[in-house]
């Protein structure tokens, strides 16, 4: 392999093992200034788009231990991989594509495992990880504030009772 082959491979390489998820798209028909406003949009979410050799990616891909393409590496494509959600990552592309039609996801990978097109598009859908977090806190916290507020409704009333009562004899 030519030491250009082999550097961009370890570059591929090394995007791979730092992302815990990466997602294919066929950018086929955009234009640079579209693939630039992908990158400030993805810059957002932590994420990152780069074109890609298909055939040196398959190697990268191969070595970095992630399940088999069958094929699925062809024509124009790009690689968005990222540090911490993939369903921000995830909306960002599907809100693109539907921005510019032009943008086409293929399919991605999530911890080693494929996902479709469809897959994709559902983590695309899911509110993000801080509002799923809030949601998870507002519910566990639910009871606890309703058992708070019901233990302290009788003292709080006789607090009150007491209080008319005073309030009367002066």
């Amino acid at each position: 392999m030519r030491a250009e082959k082999a550097n961009l491979t370890q570059e591929y390489l090394t995007r791979l093992n730092a992302s815990p998820y990466f997602i294919v798209v066929d950018y086929k028909g955009l234009k640079v200034e579209h693939l630039t406003e992908l990158r400030k949009r993805l810059q957002a979410t932590a994420s990152e788009v780069h074109v890609v050799k298909n055939s040196i990616f398959r190697i990268a891909a191969k070595e970095a231990g992630v399940g088999e393409m069958n094929g699925a590496l062809s024509g124009m494509l790009a690689v968005v991989t990222g540090q911490k959600d993939i369903s921000a990552a995830a909306k960002v592309v599907k809100n693109f594509g539907a921005e510019f039609d032009r943008l086409k996801v293929q399919f991605g990978f999530l911890d080693n495992k494929r996902l479709e097109a469809a897959e994709l598009a559902t983590l695309a859908d899911l509110p993000s990880l801080d509002v799923m977090r809030g949601r998870l806190l507002g519910t566990l916290n639910a009871p606890a504030s309703t058992l708070v507020r019901l233990l302290s409704t009788p003292a709080s009333q006789m607090a009150r009772v007491l209080k008319a009562k005073a309030d009367q004899g002066t």
